[in-house]
């Protein structure tokens, strides 16, 4: 069998590709992905021990099998560290830096910097809140978000756009999600902003699991709108419904 492997960062450069493809034994497992590159590429021998390994874009350990077709990705530690750079869009497992982002995103053209910081309250409908926990579809959250900014940046003609969102256990005040448009006017800062969190709410598949002191449930979901489709409406009803 094949199957497709990934390199990022400090791999990519050491590689010198971004990708290939690597024939396995069927019955491989990722354990054997890593032992096929600490023998074939020298270089990447002492990065191994501190590698994580995805399969079709979710974490594995060495003992998950693999199948035909699969994706692997060899991931290098995250960026870290104050000077690095925030990611344009990005799903976050760290508490978000709210104030940071804004004061860097910061240029001397921009007229108005304008944010959305959606935090943890302490109840919902009455009931106190203990935490939250957000789960997503990860690389299809992870495009969506990427597609709305490109979409935003072009709609309401600002100059930069930040977006992250957490996920996993959120304490109570701790932000859950940050939009954050950089423009020369407030206006358009102030229209991409509220479209922007409009939106995401609606399209971008991230779900919310609410932890009351007597139960827990996941959080009533807005309608998707009416150009996606879903069980109940078929492309063909959608066009219709315009």
């Amino acid at each position: 069998m094949e199957v497709k492997i990934l390199f990022f960062g400090m791999l990519k450069d050491a590689l010198g590709r971004a990708s290939e493809t690597l024939p396995l034994p069927e019955g491989a497992m990722v354990g054997d992905v890593l032992r096929h590159y600490a023998n074939a590429v020298p270089k990447m021998k002492d990065l191994l021990p501190s590698l994580a390994v995805s399969v079709n874009q979710q974490y594995a350990g060495p003992e998950v099998r693999l199948r035909q077709n699969d994706e692997i990705g060899l991931l290098p530690p995250v960026s870290g560290g104050a000077e690095t750079q925030v990611a344009s869009v990005s799903l976050v497992r760290e508490k978000i830096d709210s104030a940071s982002i804004c004061e860097r995103i910061k240029a001397p053209e921009d007229g108005a910097v304008v944010a959305f910081d959606g935090i943890v309250r302490d109840n919902t409908r009455g009931r106190r809140t203990l935490y939250l926990d957000y789960e997503a579809y990860e690389g299809m959250a992870q495009k969506q978000m990427e597609d709305l900014r490109c979409e935003a940046l072009e709609r309401f003609k600002v100059r930069e756009i930040l977006i992250q969102h957490r996920l996993g256990r959120l304490e109570i005040g701790e932000t859950s999600v940050l939009i954050v448009v950089a423009s020369a006017h407030r206006g358009p800062a102030f229209d991409a902003c509220r479209w922007l969190i409009d939106t995401l709410k609606r399209t971008v598949p991230i779900w919310k699991k609410e932890y009351f002191e007597d139960g827990a449930v996941w959080a009533d979901g807005e309608p998707f709108p009416a150009e996606i489709p879903t069980g109940g409406r078929t492309r063909t009803e959608n066009s219709a419904s315009k």
